[in-house]
């Protein structure tokens, strides 16, 4: 498994990070599951607006490839953002998540 993780910070001057969140949920989401090789995501976040998007894929190729939806995603909603997002790909070494509640 690999995973694709997105450093950003959200303006917390002009937009919630509920709404921020929300907003993801809604119109970035949906695509992402209908991506060949998506397996799941976690996101995290601070009340300040920092966070971390971890997408996790199949194979790196997969991984990859989602870098492109990705950067269009964030470009679609860069008004939401302090700064340009950062973002690596990893592959998944150990993972051990609890059962969570989606939201």
């Amino acid at each position: 498994m690999y995973s694709r993780v997105t450093q950003l910070e959200v303006d917390t001057v002009r937009f919630s990070v509920d709404d921020a969140v929300g907003l993801f949920a809604e119109h970035v989401l949906p695509a992402l599951r209908e991506l060949d090789g998506f397996e799941g995501i976690v996101v995290l976040a601070t009340p300040e607006g920092k966070g971390e998007i971890v997408t996790f894929w199949e194979t790196a190729e997969e991984a990859a490839s989602a870098a492109a939806f990705g950067g269009e995603a964030l470009e679609r909603f860069v008004t939401l953002f302090r700064a340009p997002a950062g973002r690596e790909q990893y592959e998944v070494v150990l993972a051990e998540l609890p059962e969570a509640i989606a939201r």
